[in-house]
């Protein structure tokens, strides 16, 4: 096994991107790769409301 992988069998880079995928409901995630190496993720996250104001991420039905 290799040395870098954790006890799910995912490097330290792919449960960081699978947990921000996870957690983001609106927005864009964003993987910076330098020399054929992930060096920084960024998220951008927005916060939508229906139209009675209320938050769409509280409120799916």
């Amino acid at each position: 096994m290799r040395s870098d992988l954790n006890a799910s069998g995912l490097t330290e880079v792919e449960r960081q991107i699978l947990t921000s995928l996870q957690q983001i409901r609106f927005g864009s995630l964003e993987i910076v790769i330098h020399d054929s190496r992930v060096v920084q993720i960024e998220r951008s996250e927005k916060l939508r409301f229906d139209a009675k104001g209320k938050a769409l991420n509280e409120s799916l039905s």
